[in-house]
């Protein structure tokens, strides 16, 4: 078998930017309290192969038992040894000037709530930093806004800007045009990833001169591996998939909200809409027929966001969801299964068995308002146990083999049968991935992946 730096592979001239394993020296969030099994992923186990690319950069093939092949990049970082209180302590200063360790132990037993010692690494901290500004990005941009608004000085400018926002047909015409690789491409989207830390896996080489539709499972609580690997080149996308433009899709209200909606489309992303689709997927790429284009459409939705439960089975609410399958069928873009190992297990959710007429008040605010609102929780900024910040654990996101699809004439009716029939396909590949890797990314026993709705 050739090795992940044949140039067959496409990864000669691999580009430094992308991210790694993190900081394995330091206190992380508290493991589950379920045994988990022994995993057979580590590299030695599985057969994976290590080959030095650039300082620091590592292109890895990761096996399973029956010579199944993944590739994907690192960064090999080595932890840096830890230094004590009393050598974090200024010249002249004794360790008694800091918080004594006894008292952050007795505040821990009374409070049972694990904060983080004063010794984590700044990398850590700057870790946490952008995936915090991640999360609360939209509140962060909508509060500037009303700033502005509060100063007559803006209004002049803020005035035409607010009428621009909700009349353009920017997230939908799929030219991209506001589209920055260089804003996709900063390091600070490095920190972002490798604070879980997020990895990109590659099944199959995709050819450039096709259109895909990358279908992502499972929707989590805010999809963060969604955002690393697909609106980022943090896990290197563009170094796995050359020549591929891959545009991740989200909800049309999201570029309604003033200055969040020119983020969101300097970072590439566009509506979900099939208008945007069908644009993205018919312009662009060297033919002017969207050849070379892709589009990442999170399948479950924010009904799927409800089932996302840690330590428990994988359902994706996949059964009935034919509408991206036709999109595919129109367009003539090939379906390529995406499954995110661990995405379900960044959050703790409230259950809908132990609070039923909550998940009714849920599935009514889904069936009005298009989104839904998980009550869900995980660590904070300062401790490992309450807070609305993800868990450090692992995100290991494997694009599956693309499914063919032939393009149905232009007017031509979609045949059903032949919806079935790439549905199922769909749903194979998807299974094939879960049941060849899962026990390679550590999913626990008993745990299975259950098709729904």
């Amino acid at each position: 078998t050739a090795k992940a730096t044949d140039k067959s592979n496409g990864l000669e001239d691999t580009p430094t930017q992308f991210v790694g394993k993190g900081e394995a020296d330091t206190q992380r969030s508290p493991p589950f309290s379920s045994p988990r099994h022994k995993k057979s992923g580590s590299l030695r186990l599985n057969g994976a192969s290590k080959e030095q690319k650039a300082p620091g950069l590592l292109v890895e093939d990761i096996c399973d038992k029956d010579g199944e092949r993944l590739t994907s990049l690192a960064w090999d970082d080595k932890p840096k040894p830890q230094r004590t209180q009393t050598e974090l302590a200024p010249a002249g200063i004794g360790a008694s000037m800091l918080i004594p360790r006894n008292f952050i132990q007795k505040t821990d037993r009374m409070l049972s709530i694990h904060f983080a010692p004063n010794s984590v690494p700044l990398k850590r901290r700057l870790q946490t930093l952008m995936v915090l500004s991640h999360t609360l990005s939209i509140a962060l941009f909508l509060t500037a806004f009303f700033l502005l608004c509060a100063i007559p000085l803006f209004w002049p400018l803020l005035f035409p800007y607010t009428i621009y926002v909700l009349l353009s047909a920017a997230p939908h015409s799929g030219t991209l045009s506001h589209r920055s690789p260089f804003l996709r491409s900063l390091p600070i989207w490095s920190l972002f990833a490798s604070y879980f830390p997020a990895r990109l896996h590659r099944s199959a080489r995709l050819e450039p001169t096709r259109k895909y539709i990358f279908g992502y499972h499972p929707h989590g609580i805010i999809s963060h591996g969604a955002f690393a690997t697909f609106a980022t080149e943090a896990c290197g996308f563009s170094t796995l998939f050359p020549g591929i433009t891959n545009t991740l899709l989200t909800l049309d209200s999201n570029f309604r909200v003033p200055f969040y909606r020119d983020y969101a489309l300097a970072m590439g992303l566009a509506s979900v809409s099939r208008e945007s689709c069908e644009n993205i997927l018919s312009k662009g790429g060297p033919n002017g027929e969207g050849m070379g284009r892709a589009i990442t459409i999170v399948i479950g939705g924010a009904r799927e966001s409800l089932d996302a439960q840690p330590r428990s089975h994988l359902r994706l609410v996949l059964k009935r969801r034919k509408g991206f399958v036709k999109l595919a069928i129109r367009t003539g873009a090939d379906l390529v299964p995406v499954l995110a190992f661990g995405e379900n297990e960044l959050y703790e959710q409230v259950t809908s068995d132990s609070h039923p007429f909550v998940h009714k008040f849920q599935l009514m605010v889904k069936k009005c308002m298009g989104f839904t609102i998980p009550l869900f929780h995980a660590r904070g900024v300062f401790n490992y146990d309450v807070g609305l910040m993800p868990y450090r654990r692992p995100l290991n996101v494997v694009v599956g083999r693309p499914v063919k699809v032939v393009q149905a004439r232009k007017g031509e009716k979609v045949d059903e049968a032949y919806v079935d029939e790439i549905h199922a396909a769909y749903v194979e590949e998807l299974e094939r991935i879960w049941e060849e890797w899962k026990e390679v990314f550590g999913v626990e026993k008993g745990v299975e992946l259950k098709i729904v709705e």
